[in-house]
């Protein structure tokens, strides 16, 4: 029904956001999405019509967000916007006429790092109710040490080696991979234990696979709801996709 550009604010200044609202009905759920792109490229209108379609499909509110971006802006330049952003959409649901007790985080890739970041962020702060975070091949674990990166490390699309790239352009020697801010997989019982219900998406040709399955199988142990499906044929990058692949669409 809308599609509107604004800024919020933010750490380090105004950060853009774009707002998807599929009617004019008051009080929808809403989600807040992050984009992919090794924290180092993409932007709103990179997954403008990823955002389209989840708002459409999933009638809720998308709250898409501009974070800074590596190496100009480096970590934790990108979880501080992403934290900023998601607390102001919590804290603002009568302005944006959503419900925020039904209140969502999503990305692919870089992006679905930093919704699980963020909602292991939000157990030490109880004004961001996080219910659900929807995770597609995310990046959980920067130590690049399973399985997935030997079998698919020549790609298609993402290799191992562009991953290495982009996570020293992202944390340099600023962290350790084994930061929990940088690999949420890494993140203590504890922190897993009070995360929201999880649906993770894996493809079967990524090098991202294993450690996206493994996170999900580390929130299940620790008493999460978290649903793992793997797309067997598929390869990073998939679901922006969708226009021409029937896997990308489901």
């Amino acid at each position: 029904a809308s599609i509107t550009d604004r800024t919020i604010p933010g750490p380090a200044g105004e950060i853009p956001v774009r707002i998807y609202r599929p009617s004019t009905d008051a009080g929808l759920p809403v989600t807040v999405f992050f984009h992919g792109g090794g924290w180092v490229v993409g932007d709103l209108e990179s997954h403008d019509h990823c955002c389209r379609v989840i708002a459409a499909k999933a009638d809720c509110v998308v709250v898409a967000i501009d974070y800074r971006l590596a190496p100009e802006a480096k970590f934790p330049a990108a979880i501080d916007d992403a934290w900023a952003a998601t607390e102001w959409v919590a804290t603002h649901g009568d302005e944006l006429n959503v419900d925020t007790s039904r209140l969502a985080v999503a990305g692919d890739s870089a992006g679905g790092n930093l919704a699980a970041v963020v909602a292991n962020i939000s157990r030490d702060h109880e004004h961001v109710e996080i219910i659900q975070q929807a995770l597609i091949y995310p990046v959980t674990d920067c130590r690049m040490g399973t399985e997935s990166y030997i079998e698919n490390g020549a790609g298609p699309f993402l290799r191992s080696a562009d991953m290495a790239s982009f996570i020293d352009l992202y944390i340099g020697d600023i962290t350790s991979p084994e930061d929990p801010r940088v690999s949420p997989i890494m993140a203590s019982p504890a922190t897993l234990a009070s995360c929201p219900p999880a649906v993770i998406i894996t493809a079967g040709h990524d090098p991202l696979r294993d450690e996206g399955e493994q996170y999900g199988h580390a929130l299940i142990a620790n008493g999460v709801e978290a649903s793992i499906v793997r797309y067997l044929g598929m390869f990073h990058g998939f679901f922006s996709l969708f226009p021409w692949l029937d896997d990308g669409k489901a």
